[in-house]
């Protein structure tokens, strides 16, 4: 298990963030509602769980360890299932975000997972302003990432 003192930067050694990244969709089995995180960089923003793959972290590893300091939910100490979608996909980074990637980067890939809980749960946010459940339509609408509300459309709200 990675903690989080062994990784406390997601930068590479060259000083810049590594262009890959995860996506965790937290969300309630039986009711389908979906955690959703209001940004603090952008309070218009929502999303699921997002973070950088640090050093040499699997991207496993990484949601791990992003659900773990986003929202104070231990996937391994709770034994919960931290469901691998097989999907990565790659986009376009915000021009604006483009300064802490090296030089020529412009896109990210992003490897899908997702986490069902028993129930609704109150949440310790430590990156974001707020946080939310909704219904995954609710939630799909709400976020601004084309890749989160495919995430939830495939694997929440078409399958629950």
């Amino acid at each position: 298990m990675i903690e989080r003192s062994q990784h406390t930067c997601s930068l590479k050694d060259d000083g810049y963030k590594r262009p890959e990244s995860i996506l965790a969709v937290i969300y309630v089995r039986k009711s389908g509602r979906v955690l959703m995180l209001q940004r603090r960089d952008d309070p218009d923003f929502w999303q699921s769980v997002t973070g950088s793959l640090e050093g040499d972290e699997t991207p496993l590893q990484t949601a791990q360890r992003e659900v773990k300091e986003e929202v104070g939910i231990d996937i391994l100490g709770e034994n919960l299932e931290l469901f691998d979608c097989q999907r990565c996909v790659e986009f376009e980074l915000f021009v604006h975000l483009r300064r802490r990637y090296a030089p020529g980067v412009t896109h990210n890939k992003e490897h899908w997972f997702c986490v069902a809980l028993p129930e609704e749960r109150d949440v310790v946010i430590t990156e974001h302003l707020a946080y939310q459940w909704l219904d995954a339509a609710d939630a799909a609408a709400l976020t601004k990432s084309w890749s989160n509300q495919q995430a939830i459309e495939e694997y929440v709200l078409y399958s629950v």
